[in-house]
């Protein structure tokens, strides 16, 4: 789970912002405790969140690297073959679609597993293999590489097409993350 950066576009912490009682970062651990049975939360070096117990916390080396960075420190603690990939702004995460991911990557000859939106794929949620993909993410970052997006390029990648993992998301809300506060969910 990546959860370390600065929330400049929300204007205050969007990993402590509320939807329906509960902290949008703690919607999307939920979400993916309900696949995986080791969840990881890559923190910024330094400051506190409240986690459920059981959460393991890896902290950046340096504030505010991006995404490839925080990926790279997590899939460092990964014991297991895979790891689900997810943002930590993403409360809509729908476990359906997750078991999908998993699903896919545990039955196709890939090491990436990502899903379609529009004519591109989205970087998180994604499962990869833990060890590969953390090879390359040191690779691509001592060539100066920040983007997600480039350490699946560099991987086999199967993408989920969006009618498949629609049908199980009809709202879309896996792919939803919060940026704004107006990009958060309304109460019901």
């Amino acid at each position: 789970m990546l959860a370390g950066g600065r929330s400049s576009r929300f204007g205050s912490d969007k990993l402590a912002a509320v939807v329906d009682g509960v902290p949008v970062l703690r919607l999307a651990i939920d979400a993916v405790a309900l696949i995986a049975d080791d969840v990881v939360v890559v923190l910024a070096p330094a400051g506190e969140r409240d986690l459920p117990p059981g959460v393991r916390v890896i902290r950046d080396t340096e504030h505010y690297e991006g995404p490839l960075a925080a990926t790279a420190r997590g899939l460092e603690a990964v014991t297991t073959e895979w790891a689900l990939v997810a943002a930590g702004d993403m409360p809509g995460l729908h476990p359906a679609v997750l078991r999908e991911i998993v699903r896919v990557a545990h039955d196709a000859p890939v090491d990436a597993v990502a899903l379609a939106d529009g004519d591109r794929f989205r970087p998180v949620p994604s499962a990869m293999r833990a060890a590969l993909a953390g090879a390359n993410a040191e690779v691509l970052l001592a060539s100066g590489e920040r983007r997600l997006r480039a350490l699946l390029d560099s991987l086999r990648t199967a993408v989920i097409d969006e009618a498949t993992w629609t049908a199980l998301d009809p709202s879309r809300g896996t792919l939803h993350d919060v940026d704004l506060p107006e990009d958060l969910p309304p109460d019901p």
